[in-house]
């Protein structure tokens, strides 16, 4: 294994898991700050993925679980909200590495995409609206909310990211560790079941 590789998960583990950042930002800063040149192979996201679990369990272990279960149940409360446009929690809330300082992602599939914008204004949520990378790198609608998450007491990001109901068959294929990349609701219900009862 590449020492260099290492050396930036390592240090972009520690921006995912304390400044809350993406997997690509982090990257891109880890080899910012630790002085490599530009085009320095990255770690993939399996060996970053991996250490931030490592960072987790040696600097959050008293913490994390607590904070994760804060923000699954407040991802729940919300897909219980949007239940109508089938949506589907991913990213570090759902695959359990989430912090206090991780953002919530949801996946909506609608038959027609303004409609989970429709649904936000008639029930008065502020949002900002933008297009970010989706499921296939195609550009989809992301509207940003911040929501008071009462059991850490601070408001947590809650994007979801709008996409048309066909897509939803090829978001739930297994990644390369046979993982459901995302859940639905039930999913996310179950894990906070099991959480509650180990």
């Amino acid at each position: 294994m590449d020492d260099l590789k290492l050396e930036i998960a390592a240090f972009a583990a520690r921006l995912v898991v304390e400044e809350g950042l993406e997997y690509g930002p982090a990257k891109r800063r880890a080899l910012k700050q630790i002085g490599s040149p530009g085009r320095s192979a990255l770690p993939d996201n399996a060996l970053l993925e991996s250490a931030v679990e490592d960072y987790i369990a040696i600097f959050c272990a008293d913490t994390q679980p607590s904070e994760l279960q804060a923000l699954r149940e407040l991802a729940l409360e919300w897909m219980e909200r949007l239940a109508q446009f089938r949506p589907h929690v991913s990213g570090a809330v759902w695959q359990g590495s989430a912090t206090r300082r991780s953002d919530i992602y949801l996946q909506l599939f609608c038959d027609d995409p303004k409609s989970a914008e429709i649904a936000l204004i008639d029930s008065g949520v502020q949002f900002s609206a933008r297009s970010v990378p989706g499921l296939h790198g195609e550009m989809v609608d992301a509207l940003s909310v911040h929501a008071l998450c009462r059991s850490l007491g601070e408001h947590v990001g809650v994007h979801l990211l709008v996409y048309d109901l066909d897509d939803v068959r090829g978001a739930l294929q297994p990644d390369a560790r046979g993982r459901r990349p995302r859940g639905d609701a039930a999913a996310l219900r179950q894990l906070l079941h099991d959480a509650n009862h180990d």
